[in-house]
């Protein structure tokens, strides 16, 4: 062989060596975790369950169960999401993305009752399993589904679908519920009417935030919808002299820097990510950058490359004294880590929440409060203020068998993470900014 072929040879396997990581990496999907209620655990693909966090990244072959007082939502890309109710456990089948683009998202019922809700277009395809049955949802789908051992029930909201099964196809229409025994070959009957549950009322709640809440232009500032409404409703964009458009939590002031609170995840195949503790802790932990505004404090500064892992911080003109996390150099599991003072953490007891500056909106439940903006202002005048929150969704009545497995109810409280303390870092001396110019909510 020649020098000029074997150097072409050469040239054509190390481009081919390089493409592989893009390849690979172009079918990674991970979907969030957005919003956990009690005891809920996921199984990483290890065979260990373990305590869930939000904002974990979930990833193909993940499993999500919920104890019986746990409720979690996912969100996809697109904003579509998944609801566990109480004694409810998922197994993630497929997170892939096609040649085509389509992202192909395929979830599997074991036990108890899921909502589920599609808001993707012709690129996202969402398919629910249960037992021998599945079912695609198309855009605008809103769907009810209960399973046991002794069967399946499919509720419908919204939309029109087709269940696939032994049986063949089985059209389902909106206001419907079909009924599966799985012990009569999954033999199916389909009601004209849709049985009220108790869990309806919390997944209603859930919808109308992310509808009340959800923005076009939040939406502009990434290349995914999930995560856009939690920006929209826990702060603000303004205009920084200098940096352009900026996005700022509620509640902060000179004290607080957006890693205070979180977690190192490991993840089979990945290595460890950050995890941020707060609730809107997701697009500005995966895209852009934060940034010390002087004047303003922290705020993120989007663009870039989507990251599915944020592995390392990417932090521009920090102050002096600051230390980004930095990720464990070996073992497993998740690392909580607070670096700030537990006097920031927000309280809630006896129907009153007691929020204190740099909080961030931590422990504060979606759509608690009309305006945050304004409650902002109030905290970082007074320090701290003591505010009346609603009561929570009502769950003493079990469910039926076909809505999920019949369980009961327990207390609805306060979520809580363990902590590791470490002391707080310094920080510059600075004037706390009294509300940010840009959104605020009515």
């Amino acid at each position: 062989m020649s020098r000029t072929a074997f150097r072409s040879l050469l040239i054509a396997a190390l481009f081919s060596l390089a493409a592989l990581p893009a390849l690979a990496d172009s079918h990674v999907r991970i979907v969030r975790l957005s919003s956990i209620d009690g005891t809920v655990k996921v199984d990483k693909g290890t065979g260990q369950f373990e305590k869930a966090i939000v904002n974990l990244p979930i990833t193909q072959g993940m499993k999500l169960r919920t104890g019986d007082d746990g409720r979690v939502e996912v969100e996809f890309e697109d904003g579509s999401t998944l609801r566990l109710t109480p004694g409810t456990a998922v197994r993630f089948d497929e997170l892939s993305l096609r040649d085509s683009g389509t992202k192909v998202s395929h979830v599997e019922l074991s036990k108890g009752t899921l909502y589920a809700e599609s808001t993707g277009g012709r690129d996202s395809e969402l398919t629910l399993q249960f037992g021998q049955e599945k079912v695609i949802l198309p855009r605008g789908a809103h769907v009810r589904l209960g399973a046991d051992e002794r069967g399946a029930a499919l509720a419908v909201f919204k939309g029109d679908l087709n269940v696939d099964g032994p049986s063949g196809e089985i059209a389902v229409s909106k206001k419907q519920t079909a009924d599966f025994d799985f012990s009569a070959n999954d033999r199916f009957t389909l009601a004209k009417k849709v049985q009220q549950e108790p869990e309806d009322d919390w997944d209603k709640e859930q919808d109308q935030y992310h509808q009340r809440y959800a923005s076009n232009s939040y939406n502009s500032y990434s290349p995914y919808a999930y995560g856009s409404t939690d920006l929209a409703y826990y702060g603000n964009f303004f205009n920084a002299p200098g940096y352009g458009m900026m996005w700022q939590p509620y509640f902060v002031g000179a004290g607080w820097d957006p890693f205070m609170d979180g977690a190192w995840a490991f993840t089979p195949g990945f290595g460890f990510g950050w995890v941020s503790a707060y609730p809107w802790g997701w697009t500005p932990y995966h895209y852009g950058s934060w940034a010390f505004v002087p004047g303003f404090g922290w705020a993120w500064q989007p663009g870039g490359v989507w990251m599915p892992f944020y592995g390392q911080p990417v932090v521009l003109n920090a102050p002096a004294g600051f230390v980004a996390p930095r990720a464990p150099a070996s073992g497993m599991g998740t690392v909580i880590v607070n670096r700030g003072p537990t006097s920031s953490l927000t309280a809630m007891s006896g129907g009153k929440m007691v929020i204190r500056n740099n909080s961030a909106g931590l422990g504060i439940p979606r759509g608690q409060f009309d305006n945050l903006g304004k409650l902002s202002q109030k905290v970082q005048s007074h320090g701290m203020v003591t505010e009346h929150v609603a009561m929570p969704v009502g769950r003493s009545e079990p469910m039926s068998a076909r809505g999920g497995a019949a369980r009961s109810r327990a207390s609805e409280g306060a979520r809580s993470e363990p902590r590791t303390s470490t002391p707080p870092m310094s920080a510059p001396s600075m004037s706390a900014p009294s509300g940010s110019p840009g959104h605020s909510h009515k």
